[in-house]
């Protein structure tokens, strides 16, 4: 077995990436504990705002973690 190097990076470098802004739907699949199919069913009752780029869904995290945190 071969042994790798860990580096961790610091959240101030210039090649940091930046936080994450949008969720995809399995984000929303994986944070809910639902299925694809009902995770189509929430964006279609457009509770949270979200984007389509080609066929590709993007949900706006930002609305998407207020609709969740007025849910509970």
């Amino acid at each position: 077995m071969e042994a790798c190097e860990v580096f961790e990076m610091d959240a101030n470098s210039p090649d940091a990436l930046p936080e994450k802004r949008t969720y995809t739907v399995e984000d929303i699949q994986v944070i809910l504990g639902i299925s694809r199919g009902t995770a189509y069913k929430l964006l279609e009752k457009k509770e949270f705002r979200w984007f389509k780029i080609g066929s590709t869904y993007r949900i706006s995290k930002k609305s998407f973690d207020d609709w969740l945190d007025n849910m509970m």
